[in-house]
Formats: C-alpha cells, sequence, structure tokens
C-alpha cells in the first residue's frame, strides 16, 4: 500500500536530512579553509575528496532508488539512508575543509564551488523525495538524481593545483574578450543597421538614422576604442603564455602571485564588455570616454602586476612595455576626437 510522501512519519529522517544538509552547504559556502600548509599533501588531498565524491554519489543513487517505487521504505531503512548520506556529505564537506590558502586562492575557490554544487544536488534531491507523490520514478526525480552525478562528475575536471586553475581563469576571460571584439567587428563589417535583427520596422522608422548607424566620426572612435580592446585580448593571451611557461608553485609568495593575476584578470572582460556596449548608436561620446579610461586603468593596473610576478622575465618586460604605449596612444586619439 503507498503513503503520501507529504504525511508520512517515515519520512522524517529526510527532512532532518534535507535541514542537516542545508546547513553544511552554507557553512561550506561561507566558510574558511585552513590558513597554512604545514605538511599539506595536494596529491593526497585530491585522491580523497574523489573518493569522497564518490561515495556521496553512491549514497545519492541509493536513496534516489529506495523513492523510485512503491512501497516506501521502514522508518529505519529509511533512518539508515539517510545516516549514510549525511555521513558522506559531511566528509566531502570536512575533507574541502583541508585545503589551505596557501594551496592557493582560486583553487580554492574552484573546489569549494564545486563541494557547494553536489551539496545543494542533494538538498534538491531529498526535497523532490518529500514533495513528490509516491507512484512511479518521476522526471523531477530522475532530473536532480542526475543533477547529484552531473556536480559529482566535474571533480574530475578540476584543476589540481594553483596554476591550473589561474590558467583556466585566464583562457575565460580572453575567450569573454574575443567573442566582444569580434561581435563589435561584425557589426562594422554588416551594411544592414547594428539592431535591425532585434528591432521591429516600426520601431527602425521611429529611431531614424542618427540613432541607428554609425557616423564616420563614430567609425574613427570606435577604430580607437578596438584598439583598447584588442590590446587587452592580447595582454590575457601574453600573460596565459607566461604563466604556463615561467609559472611555479614552489613558495606560497608565488602561489599568492598567481591569485594576483587572476583578481586582476577579472576585471578585465566587465570592463571590456562596457565599453563595446557604448559604441552601438547613438553612440554617447562622454559615456565611451568614461569606459575607455575605465578599461585603461584596469590594463594598466594588472600590467603593474604583471611586472612584479614571478611569471615576468626579462624577456617578457617588452610585450608589458609595448602594451603600455598602445593604450596610452589609443586612449589619447579616443580623447581628441571627443
Amino acid at each position: 500500500m503507498s503513503v503520501d510522501n507529504s504525511n508520512s512519519d517515515v519520512l522524517v529522517p529526510l527532512r532532518n536530512l534535507c535541514n542537516s544538509v542545508k546547513c553544511i552547504r552554507d557553512r561550506v559556502k561561507d566558510g574558511e579553509s585552513n590558513a597554512s600548509a604545514g605538511d599539506f599533501d595536494l596529491s593526497t588531498f585530491w585522491d580523497t575528496l574523489n573518493q569522497a565524491v564518490k561515495v556521496t554519489s553512491q549514497e545519492a543513487t541509493k536513496l534516489s532508488l529506495a523513492f523510485s517505487k512503491p512501497p516506501l521504505p521502514s522508518h529505519d531503512d529509511c533512518e539508515k539512508l539517510a545516516e549514510s548520506i549525511q555521513k558522506a556529505v559531511l566528509t566531502l564537506s570536512t575533507i574541502y575543509y583541508w585545503l589551505p590558502k596557501s594551496q592557493g586562492i582560486t583553487l580554492r575557490k574552484l573546489v569549494r564551488d564545486g563541494t557547494a554544487d553536489v551539496l545543494e544536488g542533494v538538498v534538491q534531491l531529498v526535497e523532490i523525495l518529500l514533495t513528490s507523490p509516491l507512484q512511479s520514478l518521476s522526471q523531477e526525480q530522475l532530473t536532480s538524481t542526475g543533477g547529484v552525478w552531473a556536480s559529482c562528475d566535474q571533480f574530475s575536471h578540476l584543476p589540481r593545483d594553483n596554476k591550473a586553475a589561474v590558467l583556466g581563469v585566464l583562457a575565460s576571460c580572453s575567450g569573454m574578450v574575443k567573442d566582444a571584439i569580434e561581435e563589435i567587428e561584425q557589426a562594422l563589417a554588416e551594411s544592414q543597421d547594428p539592431f535591425g535583427d532585434i528591432l521591429d520596422v516600426e520601431d527602425l522608422d521611429a529611431r531614424g538614422n542618427q540613432d541607428t548607424h554609425w557616423s564616420e566620426l563614430d567609425r574613427q572612435l570606435i577604430g580607437y576604442c578596438r584598439g583598447l580592446m584588442k590590446a587587452s585580448a592580447a595582454c590575457l593571451r601574453k600573460l596565459s603564455a607566461a604563466v604556463r611557461t615561467n609559472g611555479n608553485l614552489d613558495t606560497e609568495e608565488n602561489i599568492a602571485q598567481l591569485d594576483d593575476l587572476a583578481d586582476a584578470a577579472h576585471e578585465i572582460s566587465p570592463s571590456v564588455d562596457d565599453l563595446a556596449l557604448t559604441l552601438y548608436p547613438p553612440v554617447d561620446y562622454s559615456t565611451v570616454e568614461q569606459n575607455a579610461c575605465r578599461l585603461t586603468l584596469e590594463m594598466k593596473r594588472i600590467l603593474g602586476v604583471i611586472r612584479g610576478c614571478h611569471v615576468c622575465l626579462e624577456a617578457d618586460l617588452n610585450w608589458v612595455q609595448f602594451l603600455e604605449g598602445a593604450l596610452d596612444h589609443n586612449l589619447e586619439k579616443i580623447k581628441s576626437l571627443i
């Protein structure tokens, strides 16, 4: 005989489990890891963490299967299932806390987010089990179970040290900057109105040519703004190559320097996007100048960070200086046109 999930005392252990995992998830999101490395071994950490992730995935699968068809598990069985998965998520979160900040903030953030994703997946699965009527395996239950599997599987793709983590950040930032440049270049190359694919004919007529087409002065201004954007893209490419070739994790100072590079790189893409968005007609020159100055400032900041980082060898100073000059040249031209 089937039992209504929402009213069954059999599911009290699941309600308690849900509350417990939520608390664990929130502590992982807000909590701090160990401050110093001591005799910390990164390879052992990953082996232990991956095993904990595997166990969590297995326990979530057991829980889902137990509620995939009637009858409900007994109260004792339900309690045992809840205890097993709670133990698994506690172990997972505890191992995350082993990872010290000295191994790299960038790496730690990725592991923290991955751990939180697994815990969130378990919460969603338990909530589905508590709210779905017990008839058959629902699509929601299948989806939430698959969500736990997917969040666990992502651990196999996480970078294994801070250098790899920072290279991932740089690649992501570089890709976003490249996309912004390509979008504005595509709009410039098209003969039709850059808004033609998103506005109705009536809207275009109401706006008139001034609001939907670039003037010759607009295009000159955009050319120098593209120069700033391309200098940003070149910086990220050169920096990625320098980190890949010269980056090392021998000291905590070097690891922290890599984190500084990642933090500075995060600011470039939003600045490029802001500048690119102001280049569409009607062009507000004062806003363009403001965003061009902001991007130049962010670029000067990251170039300064690069100069003081161990990845910047004497030969790398050539491209750093070249980019500094390119930034100054393009910004000066922008200001002269405005």
